[in-house]
């Protein structure tokens, strides 16, 4: 009798390109669901704040107005108490009262809806507190441009950045135009990005130090002072060389703005602001249009960035129609209610200064 071989049936032996297709396929797996689990959560948060809204509206209009008013608090308690039974703290009496300034302050629904797609109840809260419309709408938009987390947008509320902007020294009426073309097509304009004074206590400079000395600690914090100059800044170089005439030039900083599609020229200075500062920024600013303006590029900006201020001669060069602005730079922040007094001071001025050229142009009108 002949016996028969067994055969042993072995199993297929994992390859590396098997593992590897698994890896990735996986990879890609987590990606989807990670990408699907934050659009749920934008959805969820903009259906959730847009409720809030309209609740706020709705009890605004129906039992804080006309003759019901008188007696209002007492049925936004009773509603409060029905509401928290039955869906939980959200809808205690202080949240109620914060939907309804949302409301209030919020009153266009449109632009609710606009910045729900960024902004959440977590920000509206910050925003809401703010008396200037303005103001509140600077940092509204701001914060959906350039995507500011709840953190960043109190941190940017608190070091008074719409005080510190261009922007806000101009008449009301020219912010609104301004605000109004940022809300509707993104237009990002040289006011709304450069400020004076410019907060670099993080550089941690203390008594004396040289040029040299900022630039290197600018360079070794760049991340933070790139979150002080603002979105949209890239850093190219440090010490951009230029030869013009033969000699050897040396720009201290450069940077490109997305938004603006614009190189940006910095330069240090140790002391006060000098007429003299402008014809240098002006000749890196015509070499930089010349020899590294990219076509579709806007002209090259300048910031000439100062210890000390010099106001009156930075109004009398007219500066901004050159592509030029200055700021002061604070190594060491001073206490709040001094920053607020100077800004006050800096804004008062620059709407005079503003007027007064107005007034003076309509003379020469007439005159002529």
């Amino acid at each position: 009798m002949t016996r028969k071989k067994s055969r042993t049936i072995q199993a297929p032996v994992r390859g590396k390109n098997e593992a590897s297709d698994t890896q990735t396929l996986t990879g890609d797996i987590r990606r989807m669901i990670a990408e699907a689990r934050v659009t749920v959560a934008v959805a969820a948060n903009s259906t959730l704040t847009l409720l809030y809204w309209r609740i706020g509206r709705r009890i605004g209009t129906e039992v804080l107005q006309g003759e019901r008013a008188e007696y209002g608090q007492r049925i936004i308690s009773t509603i409060s108490k029905q509401l928290v039974e039955e869906n939980g703290q959200s809808f205690s009496v202080k949240n109620l009262q914060r939907m309804i300034q949302f409301a209030e302050v919020f009153s266009d629904e449109k632009i609710v809806v606009s910045l729900i797609r960024q902004l959440s109840w977590t920000h509206f809260i910050a925003l809401i507190p703010l008396k200037d419309p303005l103001k509140r709408d600077f940092y509204a938009e701001m914060c959906r441009i350039e995507r500011w987390s709840v953190r960043t947008l109190r941190a940017k509320i608190d070091s008074m950045l719409f005080e510190r902007t261009a922007l806000s020294r101009k008449p009301e009426e020219l912010i609104r135009v301004e605000l109004d073309a940022l809300r509707d097509n993104g237009h990002m304009t040289p006011d709304l990005v450069f400020r004076d004074p410019y907060l670099l206590d993080f550089l941690n400079l203390k008594d004396s130090y040289s040029e040299r000395d900022l630039e290197t600690a600018i360079l070794r914090d760049m991340e933070a002072f790139l979150l002080e100059l603002g979105g949209g800044f890239t850093f190219v170089t440090r010490q951009k060389r230029m030869v013009i005439d033969g000699e050897d030039h040396y720009l201290d900083l450069l940077f490109y703005h997305r938004k603006l599609r614009r190189l940006v020229a910095v330069e240090l200075k140790l002391g006060a602001f000098k007429a003299a500062d402008k014809g240098q920024m002006e000749l890196y600013l015509r070499w930089l249009e010349k020899h590294e303006q990219e076509p579709g590029e806007e002209s090259p900006l300048g910031l000439i960035l100062c210890a000390e201020g010099g106001t009156e001669t930075v109004a009398l060069l007219q500066l901004d129609a050159a592509g030029i602005r200055v700021g002061q730079y604070l190594t060491e922040l001073p206490a709040k209610e001094l920053l607020q007094r100077h800004l006050h001071q800096a804004v008062e001025m620059s709407r005079a200064q503003i007027e007064n050229r107005a007034g003076g142009e309509a003379e020469g009108v007439r005159d002529d």
